[in-house]
């Protein structure tokens, strides 16, 4: 049984949402944040990297970084940027992306949940990052960035969301990026009620994006409970705030790789070792995005060629290594590239799927050597990997549309 449960919502009032509202925080490096605020000050990324409003000789981890951002928050809701809902609510928020259209409900999950994995992992995370969000989190009292997560689809969240988007719009715009953005309050009584009880007849929510968001939210709620000893369990620090998809409205975008060199081989070395076990077909000048698993292009020197696993790959039943991220991991970046650990390895870099094969092709022109297109990771083996208890290789996925930070703030007191 999973709770999701609605919450007592801080939000920007409507003449101004489309302003706050903000990609999240990891989009950015420091330099791009700056940026991104300078060009609109109301963006809810001047409290997530408050760092923008400092020098760059202060330490983006610094305790007055974090100052600034509760700060911030709280000049936010002093001068009427941002409200406080009069009651908790359920919220429908949809995103649309080149025409598809992927509804979520906005609500906070149980940091209990996650612990006894109703709610699924997939990823590992960095004790680094999770601290940085565990300080800011804390020292704003306040949750900022929602969690992604992903459900089975059930027949009668679909009927409420139905319903709901029939009706006037809390918000309504469009971002500089071309998504539309759209927000619907859920308050009667009746739909809360529904929405909680189906909730609560599902088995398993997964983590789609936002593990480290996640992990420090929890990590936040035990420290909170570690000093108030007679905490009841209904405390909003026992919750983290999410926004809850079903399984078939979700695209997953590829992952894709660049390699610095080939590992000291020659180019005819290289095609020939890995023809071992993959069906290497040169295809010219024209770009290749796999349309089915276990196929990859890669682009050599101004070549692109197509990867075609061979039949001994094709009957790997394990729910990790049967990920096309592994295949192409384990038969060649590791064994032919000598890339044996890609979370530390200086040699690759990943390139989200929403950058376009143009920007492998410019990659190899400027820095690397070698880089491969890949067919996106389905929702469905995202669900098979956290179900097993196991972790997928890094970058193996990349959602889109991004999840905009600001409209809706968890505070946790």
């Amino acid at each position: 049984m999973a709770i999701v449960k609605p919450f007592l919502c801080v939000r920007p009032n409507s003449e101004v949402a489309d302003r706050v509202a903000a990609l999240p925080y990891d989009v950015y490096n420091r330099e791009e944040a700056k940026v991104e605020v300078d060009r609109e000050p109301l963006s809810f990324l001047k409290i997530d990297r408050a760092e923008t409003q400092f020098s760059d000789n202060v330490d983006a981890y610094d305790a007055k970084v974090y100052a600034k951002a509760k700060e911030l928050l709280e000049g936010m809701i002093t001068d009427g940027t941002m409200i406080y809902d009069e009651k908790e609510c359920y919220y429908v928020y949809e995103l649309i992306m080149d025409g598809r259209s992927q509804t979520g409900i906005v609500a906070c999950a149980s940091i209990d949940d996650y612990r006894s994995n109703v709610i699924k992992k997939h990823e590992n995370t960095r004790e680094d990052k999770e601290i940085d969000r565990i300080n800011h989190v804390d020292t704003c009292n306040a949750q900022t960035g929602p969690i992604f997560l992903a459900y089975r689809s059930n027949q009668v969240v679909n009927d409420v969301v139905l319903e709901v988007i029939k009706e006037k719009t809390l918000y309504s715009f469009i971002t500089v990026d071309g998504i539309s953005h759209k927000v619907w309050r859920i308050v009667e009584d009746e739909r809360v009620n529904k929405l909680k009880s189906a909730f609560a007849e599902i088995d398993s929510i997964y983590i789609a994006d936002g593990h480290h968001r996640a992990a420090s939210a929890v990590k936040v709620g035990l420290k909170r409970r570690s000093e108030n000893l007679g905490y009841t369990g209904s405390e909003e620090f026992n919750y983290f705030l999410s926004v809850l998809f079903p399984h078939d409205q979700l695209m997953i975008m590829s992952y894709n790789r660049a390699v610095k060199d080939l590992n000291g081989l020659s180019q005819e070395e290289f095609l020939s070792k890995i023809g071992k076990n993959f069906e290497v077909t040169l295809l010219g000048a024209k770009p290749f995005a796999p349309e089915s698993k276990a196929t990859f292009g890669m682009y050599l020197d101004q070549n692109w060629y197509t990867l075609s696993a061979k039949e001994t790959l094709l009957e790997i039943t394990d729910p990790v290594a049967a990920l096309d991220v592994s295949l192409l991991q384990d038969y060649l970046l590791s064994p032919i590239l000598g890339i044996n650990d890609p979370r530390t390895d200086k040699r690759i870099d990943f390139i989200g799927g929403i950058r376009g094969l143009c920007e492998l092709e410019k990659r190899v022109a400027e820095d690397m050597t070698v880089a491969f297109s890949m067919y996106p990771t389905a929702i469905t083996e995202l669900f098979d990997v956290s179900d097993a208890g196991k972790l997928m290789p890094p970058k193996s996925t990349w959602f889109e549309p991004k999840l905009r930070s600001g409209l809706f703030i968890h505070k946790l007191l």
